[in-house]
């Protein structure tokens, strides 16, 4: 969420560097785009970088550097340098974003690994929802540069408790780690961890930690829709930065620290989104994953939440679209954003938990290609939203939103019915009856 917060940040601020740099509306813009820009680049090294050398180092270097270019933002003499920091900022924002679905994947088991990342998929929007209501009022009451200042002690902070408090869970790793001391315990040079054994050149490094997501994504038809569906869910957030200004700051005339108070249904639907996964739709794959026993349950179980998610999004959009008028109460295109953020967050949860549950193994790379994906829509959404929501106005760039939407809802149901034979020809997602696919060395 720390991460997704100081992507959105900039929203609340962008009159403000505008006036500071001489900046351009495009150049303002550029400021969320490109934080979110450098999340394109970040996955290709910090997934596969961590099935190679761990979660932990990839967590510790990704916060320490991003602090970094947090002080550096706070500091920025010019729109060059600011431009710089935000897109070096979001390339190592990107290790936690890209490798806590993985982390959470190493600790957590099926039947229980739902309810931790329920609390993590609220984070992609959640964070970016409440950055532009904090940045508004920081901006309102103070300098500018307190936003960057505030997102650098909170990095800061945040640096110290993965310090203390993250150990290494990856588990070819952590038999190195065994091997390691039993050679010296022993002195017995045969105890050997399978990833020990696993030689190649630097070039095949290189290959596969730049190359393996994406080999792995454009080889699996099932991860290409998914990624699809993400991608698109993902740059409507980004998408909203640029229209509740135009229908709650040009339409209702707000202020932008009150029209940032516009976002907080988002993350309030969000919550209770996990709220009625955690008491109603858990408890279901609970009881799925015993009478599966001793099978694991089916991935497409995982997107029976998708399936009503989907429709509710397109509602959604169209809801704030027809209720955008200035001549008719902000509440009625505020409160659209609860039903955004409900359904947002069932489709990441439904289909992230699908992502990880079908391709276990090579979940960081599957991951990190999806975040690659979905942070080009989150980058390029914002760039052509305000010209489309004033030449279309609020009312008909919203419907198309929706209508977009709408084209994609048939994605789930298909997986839903076609995903265990998509999964059989698989070479990266295992199957119950084919454990040899699975790549995760023996604990």
């Amino acid at each position: 969420m720390r991460a997704t917060f100081a992507s959105s940040a900039p929203a609340g601020i962008v009159s403000q560097l505008m006036s500071e740099f001489g900046m351009s509306q495009k150049l303002g813009v550029l400021t969320l785009s490109l934080f979110v820009a450098g999340y394109c680049v970040g996955p290709l090294f910090w997934g596969p970088l961590s099935e190679q050398y761990g979660r932990r180092p990839i967590f510790l270097l990704g916060f320490v550097v991003y602090t970094g270019f947090q002080v550096g933002a706070a500091m920025a003499p010019n729109t060059a340098s600011m431009l710089v920091f935000r897109f070096l900022g979001g390339v190592f924002a990107a290790a936690p974003l890209t490798n806590s679905g993985a982390l959470i994947s190493d600790i957590w088991d099926a039947g229980t690994r739902g309810k931790a990342l329920a609390i993590f998929t609220v984070a992609p929007f959640a964070g970016p929802a409440l950055g532009p209501t904090a940045a508004g009022f920081i901006g309102e009451t103070t300098s500018w540069r307190w936003v960057f200042w505030t997102l650098a002690i909170f990095a800061g902070l945040c640096c110290f408790l993965i310090l203390f408090t993250i150990p290494e869970t990856y588990s070819p790793i952590l038999l190195v780690e065994k091997a390691k001391k039993k050679r010296k315990e022993s002195g017995d040079n045969r105890f050997y961890a399978p990833m020990e054994k696993s030689v190649s050149s630097p070039m095949q490094r290189v290959e596969d930690v730049l190359a393996r997501p994406f080999v792995i994504m454009f080889s699996e038809p099932m991860l290409v829709a998914l990624t699809l569906y993400i991608s698109f869910v993902y740059g409507c957030v980004y998408l909203l930065f640029q229209a509740y200004p135009a229908v709650f700051t040009r339409g209702h005339h707000f202020s932008p620290g009150t029209s940032g108070l516009m976002f907080l249904p988002i993350p309030i639907g969000g919550a209770v989104s996990v709220i009625v996964y955690i008491l109603i739709y858990n408890p279901r794959y609970e009881r799925e994953v015993v009478r599966c026993a001793p099978h694991p349950v089916p991935p497409e179980f995982r997107l029976e939440m998708t399936l009503i998610a989907g429709p509710l999004l397109v509602v959604s959009f169209f809801w704030f679209a027809w209720t955008s008028y200035p001549n008719i109460s902000f509440w009625a295109p505020m409160s659209a954003g609860f039903l955004m953020g409900f359904s947002i967050s069932w489709i990441f949860l439904s289909l992230f938990n699908y992502i990880i549950d079908a391709y276990l193994s090579v979940a960081a790379s599957a991951l990190a290609s999806n975040t690659v994906m979905r942070s080009l829509c989150g980058a390029a959404f914002p760039l052509f939203t305000t010209e489309m929501y004033d030449n279309l106005g609020p009312q008909w760039a919203s419907s198309i939103v929706g209508f977009t939407a709408l084209a994609m809802v048939p994605i789930p149901f298909i997986l839903q019915k076609y995903g265990p034979m998509l999964r059989k020809k698989s070479k990266y997602a295992p199957t119950q009856n084919d454990p040899e696919k699975n790549e995760s060395p023996a604990v």
